[in-house]
């Protein structure tokens, strides 16, 4: 099969299954259609990346002409849909962004769009197969865990109106158009794709129709469009600046070296900073928390915000040297920091796991922003282990809250004896995210070497040590919370379904396999991207790989050696300062009076407390986008 072919098949595929999705009668129909249709677009994008690793950049010339006209009908009625639900639950503000920007776009194709048809609608290079792989493989993964979670979800939730079809339809139109926004060289392809992600996480994060979901799901769709709203700015001038149109062309307008380009690739990074949730505008990836979790996993974490950061990091090579690029780099350098800072004060772990993310993608858009080719490799990188092991992070929180009805980190002590296979896997994925030899950390030894001859780059040293130290003490807190030793435990593992720990078990092994393999991701796909871009490219030294592989291998062996320690083990009771505990996890007081043990973690609102940091956050980050675009206006005139 073609390239071409998979291409079109990993955007239409996911189209249909969802379109049956909708009209399916029985859950288990529904089931199947899921199962089947997940296989379908995991085995395809694996046979993707088997066919095309080593082709390189390719454009690939799709008839346009009946698509455009289809998006465009589709843009109207989502549109007339957003306004009729805005003026319904009185959202003024989403109601002017869906205005303007449907201005924006008729103006686009009245004044432009009829004269111009691109020859080359489709591209494809190791960063799409990248991309596709983070789409296919783990969207997939997480819409099979989804069937299992919905069930238990309204089950919990009797109150909450079922309406699942609409759940998973709009799942696998997400995927559909995340393949689109992957594949496409057209940039108004781009836009309608890139809305349509929009589109879906606003009616996901509704799902529950609860007055709370709905105005998170409506702030979210504001700050999207903002983003959206730039996006056809961007179109607009860039049509107007070239009539022929061949700049529409995403590949063409990075690679054409003139100094107008500058200007759309600020509007569309800026584009890039809301659906990234970077700050100023991260507060809506935080409401959006109150979706159910497999939305929070699939949309809010391993691939809608990662569109954000990946259109960043495809303009990377304009950014390069550029005050604009260096205000953007700023932005997402001072989200990963605060965000990192903020997660300390929370104990709400999809919040924590939100913060978590906000600074993940802050530091992927700091190393875009400065873009030189050492620190794109190191975006690259980053985008993959945090896809990940962040999706398996996320899941394993559902299925803690379905078993003891609670996302409290402090409700999580002594998971490790209540739900012992659960609590490992959390530990696989808090150990990708922040020790040595997962992604995480090798990504951010490979980042503090790359900005040392990085303009400005001790800035930047400065605010990864800082974020990295507090995403130290998060991840610590809520590890020793589950390892802690509590009264009265009881297995409550029982009763988890197949599919999801079929999904819980592939992930925590894609965790480990992709620290195991790291080198060869980077020969084979990360190296040869950056050599096309840049003409030059960069690799881990031997002595690193080494060492790496020496720490997995000994991480992999140490839980095996367990196996022949011919001893019973001893429990001992806890030391609690020179008097041990008494049975029953008491201790003696000082003045010889038995209390219950109790163990609490610091949050230290006072110094981390999001009110506090979000405001300073703002305020600088607003800054910096007002400076990058007098910046260009300073172009333009």
């Amino acid at each position: 099969m073609q390239i071409v072919q998979l291409l079109l098949f990993l955007i239409l595929f996911p189209l249909i299954a969802a379109i049956f999705l909708l009209f399916a009668r029985k859950t288990f129909e529904s089931s199947w259609i899921v199962k089947i249709a997940s296989l379908g677009i995991g085995v395809v994008s694996l046979y993707l990346l088997a066919a095309g690793f080593d082709k390189g950049g390719i454009s690939y010339a799709v008839s346009g002409w009946a698509i455009d006209l289809v998006m465009i009908i589709i843009e109207l009625v989502i549109a007339v849909y957003l306004l009729y639900l805005g003026i319904r639950h009185r959202k003024y503000s989403a109601v002017i962004l869906v205005l303007v920007q449907a201005a924006l776009i008729l103006w686009f194709e009245a004044m432009y769009g009829r004269h111009i048809e691109l020859s080359y609608n489709l591209f494809f290079d190791q960063l799409s197969i990248i991309m596709a792989l983070i789409v296919g493989i783990i969207g997939s993964l997480i819409c099979v865990y989804s069937l299992g979670y919905m069930e238990t979800y309204h089950q919990r939730h009797p109150e909450i109106v079922d309406r699942r079809r609409m759940f998973f339809f709009m799942l696998f139109v997400f995927l559909s158009a995340m393949f689109g926004l992957v594949f496409s060289n057209n940039l108004v392809w781009i836009l309608f794709f890139w809305e349509i992600t929009t589109f879906c996480s606003f009616v996901l994060i509704g799902y529950s129709q609860t007055e709370e979901a709905t105005s998170n799901a409506f702030l979210a769709l504001s700050m999207n469009l903002l983003g959206g709203v730039a996006f056809a700015a961007a179109l607009i001038y860039i049509a107007s600046m070239d009539p022929s149109g061949r700049l529409l062309e995403l590949n063409t307008l990075i690679y054409s070296g003139l100094v107008f380009a500058i200007i759309p690739a600020v509007l569309i990074c800026f584009a890039g900073l809301t659906k990234a949730a970077q700050l100023p505008f991260s507060s809506w990836l935080l409401g959006a928390m109150v979706a159910p979790t497999p939305v929070s996993a699939l949309l809010h974490s391993s691939t809608m915000v990662k569109a954000g950061v990946y259109i960043i990091v495809r303009f990377a090579p304009v950014l390069m040297g550029t005050t604009e690029g260096l205000m953007i780099a700023l932005i997402g350098g001072i989200t990963f920091l605060l965000a990192s800072c903020m997660a300390i004060s929370q104990s709400n772990a999809k919040r924590v796991l939100a913060y978590s993310t906000i600074g993940n993608l802050g530091l992927i858009v700091a190393c875009a922003g400065v873009g030189t080719y050492n620190l794109m490799w190191v975006a690259i990188l980053l985008m993959i282990f945090h896809a990940v092991a962040k999706s398996l992070l996320f899941l394993c929180v559902g299925t803690v809250e379905n078993r003891i009805g609670s996302r409290d980190i402090e409700d999580m002590g002594g998971l490790i004896e209540r739900m012992p296979k659960l609590a490992v896997m959390m530990f696989i994925g808090m150990a990708g995210m922040f020790l040595a030899p997962f992604g995480m950390i090798i990504s951010k030894w490979a980042a503090i070497e790359a900005f040392t001859t990085a303009p400005f780059g001790l800035v930047f040293i400065v605010i990864l040590a800082f974020g990295g130290s507090a995403s130290l003490f998060f991840w610590c807190k809520w590890m020793g919370k589950i390892l802690s030793v509590m009264r009265h435990q009881e297995n409550v593992e029982t009763g988890i379904r197949p599919e999801k720990w079929a999904v819980l078990y592939i992930l925590t092994g894609l965790v480990v396999i992709v620290a195991l393999i790291f080198p060869l991701i980077s020969s084979t796909l990360i190296e040869p991207f950056v050599m096309q871009v840049y003409g030059e490219t960069t690799r881990l030294a031997q002595a690193n790989i080494t060492i790496m592989l020496l720490m997995l291998g000994l991480l992999i062996i140490m839980p095996f050696s367990m196996l022949f320690s011919r001893k019973a083990p001893r429990i001992a009771p806890p030391y609690m300062g020179g008097m041990s505990t008494e049975g029953g996890m008491k201790y003696t007081g000082s003045m010889g009076i038995s209390h219950d043990l109790v163990l609490s973690n610091y949050y230290l609102k006072n110094y981390f407390g999001e009110e506090r940091l979000s405001m300073a956050g703002t305020l600088v980050c607003w800054g910096l986008i007002l400076i990058a675009f007098i910046m260009i206006a300073g172009v333009i005139l």
